[in-house]
């Protein structure tokens, strides 16, 4: 399958770094040589230096015989040329944007066959859904939904003051009153697949996977606070907060966004008007104790510097603000993010690379592709849910007679309205969806992929 990537930005790499290794024809294309030469090594792939939206270019780069274009440069005008461009080239082509201007939304969504659209993605606006998803349902650092909502993939951390601390994970069913599977856990920076006998640590993050029933008793019995925000913070006034202060105000919940300039200030009173609007630094200490940082319920960091938000962030933690949300732009020290009390980490690009992944995936396989992909455990497995259909193999089987390939947990399997947390007894038929852990090299794009045979 051949995949032409405009824009070796932070979305054009982290698609080149997760595409490449599966064996895709990825050919970049980008105005700048420095950062062409360095992805292009890095990456194995083919670079062609260039402005993408015009058809010498496209036509360097293949566009010709090309399966599909991700246009992710920095400007939404930039790429919706280059996919109108490349669609007047190649009529068969697949097209994706990166479109974040929200005033673009409505005719993007009337004009989707003049652009030669597939799909488009914004990040911010996909961030700002994935914190209210977290606002509702507090207690988790991150959530994946599957079964169109009745299944979650949550993450939590384990310290010395919870229960789970030094429990195996047979016996921790017992200790939560509910049954649930721990899927991965991250230990030191790696990934897990645990067995019963694992037992649990200070510092573990682990990522549990149950109906949503089972995981709201598994919080109640670990004594965490599952109230929904009702008064939150924002630092910053970018696009993500612009989605979620919108988002919010529909919500009934109580909005005060912080932020230093003064243009943003107004232009953002305008279009907000049920938000309280601050303008100030939201690094100073003292600005944050006036607007009540110690009584808010919630505090999310989203301003345009990394650095910064983790700086307001740990402030929030020293408060006891009960819920933290930080925006990150890169993923790369992972490790030293995840030895700090920072909350949920949010990070936008990383949530429009698994849309576009899973967009690619189901081109790649017509029928049969997941339905839902997710990164979990730090990019270090994923997550997909499949519908069984007449093609599925080992259909009325029970699972302890089946041969998986190495790094494969079944993790659910919903029939219809049921949902079960299977064990070896367990069979899937047709019309099920099963939700598979893989925490493998090989990549998974048919439930078929996950057995031996």
């Amino acid at each position: 399958m051949k995949i032409l990537i405009a824009g070796c930005g932070k979305l054009g790499k982290a698609l080149a770094r997760q595409l490449s290794p599966a064996g895709y024809d990825i050919t970049l294309i980008d105005v700048r040589n420095e950062v062409l030469e360095d992805n292009a090594v890095r990456y194995d792939t083919m670079a062609i230096q260039g402005n993408c939206a015009t058809m010498e270019v496209l036509k360097q780069a293949g566009v010709s015989d090309a399966d599909l274009l991700i246009a992710a440069t920095g400007a939404d005008e930039l790429n919706l040329l280059c996919c109108m461009t490349a669609h007047g080239l190649n009529k068969e082509i697949h097209t994706i944007a990166r479109v974040r201007n929200p005033e673009y939304t409505e005719q993007i969504f009337q004009m989707r066959e003049t652009f030669g659209l597939s799909l488009t993605v914004n990040p911010e606006k996909q961030a700002a859904i994935e914190i209210v998803h977290l606002l509702k349902y507090p207690g988790f650092l991150k959530r994946d939904s599957f079964a169109k909502g009745r299944v979650e993939i949550v993450e939590l951390r384990i310290d010395t003051a919870s229960k789970l601390c030094n429990v195996s994970l047979s016996e921790m069913d017992r200790v939560i009153n509910c049954r649930v599977l721990v899927c991965a856990v991250l230990r030191d920076g790696a990934a897990v697949a645990p067995d019963g006998n694992f037992t649990l640590k200070d510092g573990d993050r682990i990522f549990v996977t149950a109906p949503m029933k089972n995981l709201t008793s598994m919080l109640k019995s670990l004594g965490i606070i599952t109230h929904k925000a009702k008064r939150v913070i924002i630092c910053g006034g970018g696009r993500v907060s612009f989605y979620l202060a919108q988002q919010l105000a529909k919500s009934g919940v109580t909005v005060q966004l912080i932020e230093q300039d003064p243009d943003t200030c107004k232009r953002l009173s305008k279009l907000l008007p049920n938000t309280c609007i601050v303008h100030g630094d939201a690094s100073n200490q003292y600005l944050l104790e006036s607007e009540g940082i110690a009584d808010s319920d919630a505090l999310l960091t989203m301003t345009g510097l990394d650095e910064l938000n983790v700086i307001i962030s740990l402030y929030g933690k020293s408060f006891g603000v009960p819920q933290i949300i930080t925006k990150v732009a890169r993923m790369d020290n992972t490790g030293l993010l995840d030895s700090l009390p920072l909350g949920s980490i949010i990070c936008p690009k990383e949530l429009s690379c698994n849309t576009i992944v899973r967009y690619v995936r189901a081109v790649r396989n017509q029928t049969g592709a997941a339905l839902a992909v997710h990164t979990i455990a730090d990019g270090q497995a994923e997550a997909m849910e499949f519908r069984v259909d007449a093609t599925t193999l080992h259909c009325n089987e029970q699972l302890k007679t089946i041969n998986l390939k190495p790094n494969i947990l079944v993790v659910c399997i919903t029939h219809g309205t049921k949902t079960e947390i299977p064990n070896g007894d367990s069979c899937f038929r047709n019309g099920d969806t099963v939700i598979i852990v893989s925490s493998g090299k090989d990549v998974i794009y048919q439930l078929n992929d996950i057995f031996r045979d």
